[in-house]
C-alpha cells in the first residue's frame, strides 16, 4: 500500500494510520512531499508552503516508485492517498506515470471550497492567484490561509472533530518543529488551481483505467465535495462514499468516521487481515 499525505502534513502524523494497514495484512510505503514533513524546502524560508507546478510532485512519487517501491515492495501495488495526495496520485496515473491495481482518495483535492469570511469563489481564488504569480508575488503566502496546525486551537477547527488525534497531531509539530509548514503561497495555488483545470478536462477521466473510490466527508470545508462528484462521475471505473457528520480529515477523525471509512476500504481493497505482530519489516520510509 503506497501512502500519499495532503499538504502541510508528515509521515509522523499517519503512524497510526500505518499500523492500521499493516493489521490488514499490507506492506506500506510512504514519502514526505517536498516542501514538506522531513524533506527539502522549496523556499529559504522553511515556513513557506511553496511549490512552482504540480509536476513537480509528479517527479516526487516517480522517484519514489522507481527507487523505493518497485524494488523493494512486493506487489500488487495499492494507493490510499489523502487531499493534495490525491490529486497527485490520479494526475501520474492518468499520464501513464505510475500504476496502481486500485486507488482509495481520501478528501481528494478536486476543487477549491470557498474560505469565509472573505467567502472568495474558486474561480476567483485562481484568477487572483495567476494574476499575483505573474507579477512576481509567487512566494508570498496566499490570503486567507489556514494557520499552521500548532498555531490553532480545536474549536471550530476545520479538519476533524476528534479533539484526541487533533492534539496528538499539534503535539507532534510542537515536538519537531522542523517538520511543520505555513499556510500555501500564492504560486503553490496557482499551481493546485492549473492542476484541478487539467483534471476537469472530459478527457481525463476517461483515460483512466485504474478502479478509484473516493471516500468523500460531508462537512468538508477544505476542499469542494461537488466537485469530486463531478469528477468521480467522469471516471471509467470510478465510485464515491461520502461519510456524513465528518471534517476533512477523514483518517484523522472521530472512531465512528473512521471505521465507515475503513469499512468502505475492506470493501473496495482485497486484503488478508492478520495481527500487527505477524507482519514484519512491512514498512519502508522514503
Amino acid at each position: 500500500m503506497c501512502l500519499f499525505q495532503g499538504r502541510a502534513e508528515q509521515i509522523e502524523k499517519y503512524f497510526e494510520v500505518v499500523g492500521d494497514l499493516r493489521r490488514r495484512g499490507f506492506a506500506v510505503a510512504t514519502l514526505d512531499w517536498r516542501g514538506q514533513g522531513g524533506s527539502d524546502r522549496q523556499l529559504r524560508n522553511r515556513r513557506k508552503g511553496h511549490v512552482d507546478n504540480f509536476s513537480a510532485y509528479e517527479q516526487d512519487l516517480d522517484a519514489f516508485m522507481q527507487e523505493v517501491v518497485l524494488p523493494d515492495c512486493p506487489p500488487p501495488h495499492f494507493a490510499l492517498a489523502h487531499s493534495t495526495g490525491a490529486l497527485i496520485c490520479l494526475r501520474a496515473v492518468q499520464s501513464g506515470r505510475t500504476r496502481f491495481m486500485r486507488m482509495v482518495l481520501s478528501a481528494p483535492l478536486f476543487g477549491l471550497k470557498p474560505k469565509t469570511p472573505k467567502n472568495m469563489s474558486e474561480q476567483t481564488a485562481c484568477r487572483l492567484a495567476t494574476t499575483l504569480t505573474a507579477l512576481g508575488f509567487g512566494e508570498l503566502d496566499a490570503p486567507g490561509g489556514e494557520r499552521p496546525l500548532e498555531e490553532t486551537v480545536f474549536e471550530g477547527n476545520p479538519f476533524s472533530r476528534d479533539p484526541i488525534r487533533y492534539a496528538r497531531n499539534v503535539e507532534i509539530l510542537k515536538m519537531a518543529p522542523d517538520l511543520a509548514i505555513g499556510p500555501p503561497t500564492i504560486g503553490w495555488v496557482y499551481a493546485a488551481c492549473r492542476a484541478i483545470r487539467e483534471a476537469r478536462d472530459p478527457d481525463f477521466g476517461l483515460s483512466i483505467r485504474t478502479p478509484v473510490l473516493a471516500v468523500v466527508p460531508a462537512l468538508d470545508r477544505i476542499v469542494s465535495v461537488s466537485a469530486i462528484e463531478t469528477l468521480v462521475t467522469g471516471l471509467r471505473a470510478g465510485g464515491q462514499v461520502v461519510i456524513s457528520g465528518a471534517e476533512h480529515e477523514l483518517l484523522m477523525e472521530r472512531d465512528a468516521i473512521r471505521e465507515q471509512f475503513w469499512a468502505a476500504f475492506d470493501a473496495f481493497i482485497p486484503g488478508t487481515r492478520v495481527s500487527e505482530s505477524a507482519t514484519q519489516e512491512s514498512t519502508v520510509w522514503a
